[in-house]
């Protein structure tokens, strides 16, 4: 029998996923771009991301939330994995981390 995974540990592997889905047109991952607003972990270790897109025209917006949740229902430990796309706040490049930032030559 495997032992229970903390949630913190399961948030520090949900952040290194995030940070392999990247942004195609941008290309740059979607972490670094700023474009993961909350990453809540219940007890059961369901994982629910609220994100949003650099565009509400993006045409790969249903894609990418797919690949989103696959790549986190691999984790091990995790049970359920939902992501909903939220336009609110609007993306603007201060959300941007400083190694999107670096990545984007933005620094």
């Amino acid at each position: 029998m495997t032992e229970k995974r903390s949630m913190k540990e399961v948030r520090e592997e949900v952040i290194k996923v995030l940070k392999t889905v990247y942004d195609p047109e941008i290309w740059v991952n979607i972490y670094d771009l700023g474009l993961v607003y909350d990453i809540d972990i219940n007890d059961n270790l369901d994982v629910y991301i609220k994100m949003t897109l650099t565009s509400p025209t993006c045409p790969i917006a249903e894609t990418l939330v797919q690949k989103v949740e696959s790549k986190l229902s691999y984790i091990d430990g995790v049970n359920h994995v939902e992501v909903e796309i939220v336009w609110e706040p609007v993306w603007n490049q201060d959300m941007i981390t400083e190694d999107g930032k670096l990545a984007l030559g933005l620094m």
